[in-house]
């Protein structure tokens, strides 16, 4: 099997599994306990919160550990937008954000809230005029992701973050959930307020991430409880998870060559792709500095999405259509629609994601199979359609 679904989910390293086994059987102590094994527990969750600040460049004290990614976002959008109603019930966001961030939106749009839904273009990315006029004397907040899940656009959260600097009672939050661990994130140069983060997305277990939240900003908690995480966030530590996360961080460290070795493959695999399949649209920015390399979101128009995932699944080739959150629905990507496609192209996609342990042998092999199976598919609809 070829997995190349890594977007949805990575395998979990054996070194991270070892982590976690060893910290279950031997280190159970609540860290908010006083005795020896909770002291212990302590001390591994202040250690992982040191090696995630160092790779975000910021203070151990500004990361809050979650359940993942859409605790994270839910906890951002929903801590700021409680906590400062009073200044402003205005909100700032895309089109083609991940549903743990648009969903929450349309349910504050339902309590009163107004949000703005910023459109990108054909590469899936947002416009900086755009942004600045949607602001008002309202706007509390901007939340825009940092890779977009389906098609892997970079947005210019740099820029975005400086531009808002100039407006100092806006908070900027930014779902990094698939660019950490793979793209470089520095909070000393990049002016972010609140940054999520999800260990199953870098060979970390699944339930646990943590929320990045700057020094002096302070939000509504959406846990109360035993106060753990500064008040900020209660519930018992998932303290297995948390040193699992960290030494999945650390494993980052361990491939330098990642980004390039996927630009090469990603476009070895369109090139082999379109000369050989017609038509195929290619979704997505290509460029290294526009488009995270380790995703690949191509149309197959007239041949559906989830024919072509099983299809490729039976060749031993595992893919996903959409993301892994909607792509059990019939409907076409919001994502695709908002970038322009039509509605045959948008239900005809397929995401091809990269991880740490691929190869260049699984991303040819991938190619092959690829043009092999939508070739077939192509056929059968030809006959079927006389």
């Amino acid at each position: 099997m070829i997995y190349l679904d890594h977007s949805a989910t990575t395998p979990v390293h054996p070194e991270v599994v070892g982590v976690v086994t060893d910290v279950m059987q031997n280190i159970y102590g609540n860290p908010s306990s006083l005795h020896g094994l909770g002291v212990k527990a302590e001390r591994l969750v202040e250690e992982a919160r040191r090696v995630i600040a160092r790779k975000l460049n910021c203070s151990p004290t500004e990361i809050y550990f979650t359940s993942g990614g859409t605790e994270a976002n839910n906890l951002a959008i929903r801590g700021v937008a409680e906590k400062l109603q009073s200044r402003g019930r205005h909100l700032i966001t895309t089109q083609v954000e991940h549903p743990s961030v648009y969903d929450v939106m349309k349910q504050l749009e339902q309590k009163g809230w107004r949000v703005t839904y910023l459109p990108v273009d054909r590469d899936g990315r947002v416009s900086l005029a755009d942004l600045e006029k949607a602001i008002t004397k309202e706007s509390v907040l901007v939340s825009i992701m940092h890779v977009n899940n389906e098609v892997g656009t970079i947005q210019p959260i740099e820029q975005i973050g400086r531009m808002l600097a100039n407006y100092p009672k806006i908070l900027f939050h930014v779902d990094a959930v698939q660019s950490f661990g793979k793209l470089p994130i520095d909070l000393q140069k990049t002016p972010i307020d609140l940054l999520s983060i999800s260990a199953h997305k870098f060979q970390g277990p699944k339930g646990i991430g943590a929320l990045y939240i700057r020094k002096n900003i302070q939000l509504m908690p959406q846990l109360v409880g035993g106060g753990q995480e500064q008040g900020i966030r209660s519930g018992t530590l998932n303290v297995p998870g948390i040193a699992g996360m960290a030494k999945a961080v650390l494993l980052t460290e361990k491939q330098p060559h990642f980004l390039r070795d996927c630009q090469k493959w990603k476009k070895a695999l369109i090139e082999k792709v379109t000369e050989r399949v017609k038509p195929v649209v290619i979704n997505g920015d290509l460029s290294l500095e526009g488009g995270a390399p380790y995703v690949i979101n191509l149309s197959f128009p007239g041949v559906k999405s989830e024919v072509l995932v099983h299809a490729l699944e039976e060749k031993g080739i595992i893919v996903s259509s959409k993301s892994a959150c909607s792509s059990k629905t019939e409907k076409p990507s919001r994502v695709l629609k908002e970038m322009g496609r039509n509605d045959q192209e948008a239900l005809s996609s397929i995401r091809i994601s990269l991880g740490y342990q691929t190869t260049a042998a699984e991303m040819e092999q991938c190619a092959d199979k690829l043009i092999e199976v939508v070739t077939k598919l192509q056929q059968v609809m030809k006959v079927r359609s006389r």
